[in-house]
């Protein structure tokens, strides 16, 4: 697992050694971030369910602005934490569920956020609301869904943008 472009790109982050931990394919994220490279300098994103942090470092090191980095498990904190600083990033990451940390974000906006919470885990839907309740979308913003891809959301009130398939996953881009 490797940073695909940008400030920090080829260097590798920490091995991941939790199995629950899925960490997104170097090529799926290559892919997400060169059809993101015109939204992503100087922006606000928002990385939930971090995992890794992988997600939310590429952005750092292509140009964002802003990373929060959110997971409820400690495991994923800390090795979000160890990423971060083996690369000498500094950005907030917080421990905690996909609806505390909604809330707790009400009223931020966010020109990018990144769902990727674990496959099965039937939360999509209502995180999808709930980001919509809490106005945490900027207005021109875009929401990348990375996600089984036998999988079916009713994703409104967003609008599905795109769609990309990569063997098992999709990843779906919502305005």
């Amino acid at each position: 697992m490797r940073v695909t472009a940008g400030e920090f790109r080829g260097r590798v982050l920490c091995e991941n050694k939790y199995e629950h931990i899925r960490p997104t394919a170097d090529m799926v994220k290559q892919a997400i971030f060169n059809k993101l490279q015109d939204r992503i300098v100087g922006a606000s994103v928002l990385d939930l369910f971090c995992g890794t942090g992988a997600l939310g470092i590429e952005a750092v090191s292509r140009g964002a602005g802003k990373v929060i980095f959110v997971d409820k498990d400690y495991r994923s904190v800390e090795l979000t934490k160890a990423n971060l600083k083996k690369l000498g990033i500094v950005a907030k990451v917080v421990k905690a569920s996909y609806e505390q940390a909604i809330k707790s974000l009400a009223g931020q906006k966010f020109d990018i956020i990144i769902l990727d919470p674990p496959y099965k885990s039937g939360v999509y839907e209502d995180c999808i609301q709930k980001l919509y309740q809490n106005e945490l979308l900027a207005e021109d913003g875009i929401i990348v869904c990375e996600h089984d891809r036998k999988d079916q959301f009713d994703f409104s009130p967003f609008e599905v943008i795109d769609e990309k398939r990569y063997g098992i996953k999709m990843v779906t881009y919502l305005k």
